[in-house]
Formats: structure tokens, sequence, C-alpha cells
């Protein structure tokens, strides 16, 4: 499977290529939407959480909720777009043999250079709060590779689901919805004690990655052992499993279509 994969990265890049392309053709603010959408969370719930129902967090409040809304941005954008990702390209898949993966990889790696872009924002924020680079920045790549690594196998999964079942990409968004606000994006960890939510909480994989992040780049220590530790076995776990369940049912793939 994996050779397959670099067997048709020229297939991948285009596709990426593809996709970049068409989600910002004929947009003013071109990249910009991939700004808009962190800065634009973060001041609505700025305004809540520090007018109407403050909060206390350990760095600024705006700098708290941005790195959390850009950490899961990557993996909601991801699966927003890998969701259709193979019914939407039904010619493709019923006229020529590649391997399916390359879209949900496209579109992980789509929402990864989106990231990247409203990385620069938030490097903006932390040179004007004054909080200078530590060495935990040294977890960083590993806090990103298995973050993409547990979105990528989430994403497998969804399309494939989504192909055999189309109520998925109905009920997607509500889960979704539900997902963020159970992840302790916008508000701390440490808030939640005890009961079903803080259980919810603490077993979520993207609780321990926002909260990766934040130790990584606000706090200067390494990301929680524990948490991650769960979360990366996840994802270790998680992505051979349906990138094998995957490649398997490829060749039901366009009996559904």
């Amino acid at each position: 499977m994996i050779r397959e994969q670099f067997e048709f990265r020229d297939l991948l890049i285009q596709l990426t290529a593809r996709d970049l392309l068409l989600r910002y053709k004929q947009t003013a603010m071109g990249f910009g939407w991939a700004l808009l959408t962190p800065l634009l969370n973060t001041a609505i719930f700025s305004v809540i959480f520090m007018r109407v129902a403050p909060v206390e967090t350990p760095v600024p409040y705006p700098l708290f909720v941005y790195c959390g809304m850009l950490a899961w941005n990557f993996t909601a954008s991801a699966l927003r777009f890998a969701v259709s990702s193979l019914t939407a390209n039904t010619n493709m898949i019923t006229k020529v043999y590649f391997p399916r993966e390359v879209f949900p990889l496209s579109a992980v790696a789509v929402s990864f250079v989106d990231f990247l872009v409203a990385s620069t924002v938030l490097v903006a924020m932390l040179f004007y709060y004054r909080i200078a680079p530590t060495t935990a920045l040294l977890f960083l790549p590993l806090v990103i590779a298995v973050q993409a690594a547990f979105t990528l196998a989430v994403s497998m999964f969804l399309a494939m689901a989504n192909l055999f079942y189309r109520d998925v990409k109905y009920l997607f968004d509500v889960i979704l919805t539900v997902w963020m606000f159970a992840s302790a994006i916008v508000y701390p960890l440490e808030s939640v004690r005890g009961g079903l939510l803080g259980l919810v909480l603490r077993l979520n994989p993207m609780t321990a990655f926002v909260d990766a992040y934040r130790h990584v780049l606000l706090y200067g220590t390494a990301p929680p052992l524990a948490p991650f530790a769960s979360a990366a076995t996840l994802s270790a776990v998680l992505l051979p499993v349906v990138w094998l369940v995957f490649h398997r049912s490829e060749f039901r793939f366009a009996e559904y279509i």
C-alpha cells in the first residue's frame, strides 16, 4: 500500500494543487480565508469568555483560543473535505485505476497547507504577547505528525463510510460541532473536573492534541505524557487498521457510486 502511494505521488500532488486552486479560485481574499476562520472564531469566543463569562487561562485568552482553533481547524477542515472526497470524484474512480487513498490524503494535505498559512498569525501573536520560544518546540513535529496520522485515519474512514451510506455527510456536521465543544478548545481543560463531561474530555484524542500544542507553543513544556501517549497509541493503531480496510474495500467502491 505504501509503495503504491509512492508510485502515484505525482497524482497526489496534482490533486492537492487542484483542490487548493478550486478552493480559493475567484475569491478576493485567496489564502486569506485560511486566516479569517480562526481569527473570527477567536474574536467571537474572546468576547464571550472575556466579557460575558470570563475564564482564567495561563496565557492571554486570545492567544489561548487561537492556538486551540488552529489545531482544531486542521483536523476539522480535513474531515470536512474528506467525507465527500470519493463521491465527488466518481468519474476518476470508475474509469482509471489508482489507489483511492489519494483523495482523503489530498484533503489532509490541503488542510495542512491552510494550517501552515494560519500559523503565521500565531507566530505574530506569540511575538505580540512576548512569549519566547523554548526547547519544547522540539516536540512540535511529533505533535503535528501524530495529529496528521489520526486525521488521515478518520478521513479515510469517513470517505469510505459516506460512499456506502450517504447519510454520513448529513450527520457529520452535527457530530463535528459537538466534537469541537468536547475538545477543550475554547476553555481550559482544568475548568472541567470529574463527571461525565470531564471523562469525555479526557478520553477525546483532540483534547490531547490541542493541549499538546498549548504546552509546546505557549507554556514552554513538553506535552502531558499520559494523554498524548494515549492519543499517539490510538493513532498508531487506527491508521494501519483503517488503511487496510479501506484498501480491501476499494474493489466495491464502483458498485456504490
